[in-house]
């Protein structure tokens, strides 16, 4: 079947390799990206001739997560031109790395907005549709670190990816009667194929950094890259996230899965996930509402 796809964030990385496989997966995919006449306007080129070289359907959208008249405008034309959205991808997401302290809480706020409220902004303006429609896809783009291991000088990041992944699993039982799938995949680190390390934001209180630099934790940033890279395979390939995307996208309605881990390094999240889940069905079972974890078809 063919889908009417959304994906925020689709300039690189996930967003990108993402769009271009279910492009090539038949499907119509709208790729969400800011600054499309600016910075962005490359992508936008080499989307153009991704879609005329491969005879698919991959088509950019103006669309800053950020900005909420930005969002409605770009949902609205996808509606006036196809009539519908079929499937909505959360993957808009920044990274940022360094000693927590040396954050200011406006930095931690904007990586909140950037990481957490653009799901929200981005939901407002889709969910009318998928809710009236009574059937649709809601796929977050997650993170192993909501729930596998935290190495440090990521904070600001893995909280508010955590705090992305229990939208996500609040999402899913108030849509579930709507008819709405949600299912939450689950990237491990992927040191190569993505921009997330290459282009993370840094502290901007330099001053608290250098105390760091100069203390017991002289060194310590390389310590934390080169033990990633240590547990990355090196056949690790960005591109399993954008396969099993479009796996889960081509699965009947009804049958796709809850959540679906793509973790090369095996950092935990898949083992603390499942009993996570697990509690929480139980839970639900119990109070009466176990009808949340499936759509009915």
């Amino acid at each position: 079947m063919k889908n009417i796809i959304v994906i925020t964030g689709a300039s690189s990385g996930f967003g990108s390799l993402a769009s271009h496989a279910l492009a090539r997966a038949g499907h119509t995919v709208y790729a969400g990206m800011r600054e499309t006449r600016g910075r962005n306007a490359p992508q936008v080129e080499e989307a153009n001739r991704f879609s005329k070289e491969h005879s698919v359907d991959l088509r950019t959208v103006e669309m800053d997560v950020s900005d909420q008249p930005s969002v409605n405008a770009a949902i609205k034309a996808i509606i006036e031109q196809q009539g519908r959205i079929d499937v909505l991808i959360h993957n808009a997401g920044h990274m940022v790395f360094g000693p927590a302290e040396a954050f200011t809480p406006e930095q931690l706020a904007e990586l909140y907005d950037i990481n957490v409220l653009s799901t929200q902004r981005v939901n407002r303006a889709v969910l009318p549709y998928l809710r009236k429609q009574r059937k649709g896809l809601v796929l977050w783009v997650s993170s192993s670190s909501s729930a596998g291991g935290t190495p440090p000088y990521l904070a600001p990041y893995f909280a508010s990816k955590a705090g992305m992944d229990a939208m996500a699993v609040v999402y899913a039982r108030e849509l579930v009667r709507w008819g709405v799938e949600t299912t939450i995949v689950v990237p491990g680190a992927f040191t190569g194929g993505t921009n997330h390390f290459a282009h993370s934001g840094r502290p901007a209180d330099t001053a608290v950094v250098a105390e760091y630099e100069a203390g017991p934790y002289k060194g310590f940033a390389d310590d934390v890259m080169k033990g990633f890279a240590s547990i990355v395979p090196p056949d690790a390939d960005a591109s399993a996230v954008a396969d099993a995307i479009v796996k889960i996208v081509d699965t009947p309605f009804g049958k796709r899965p809850f959540r679906v881990h793509v973790d090369p390094t095996e950092d935990g999240a898949e083992v603390t996930n499942m009993v996570m889940d697990r509690v929480r069905a139980e839970l639900l079972r119990r109070i009466g509402l176990g009808d949340l974890l499936q759509v009915s078809i």
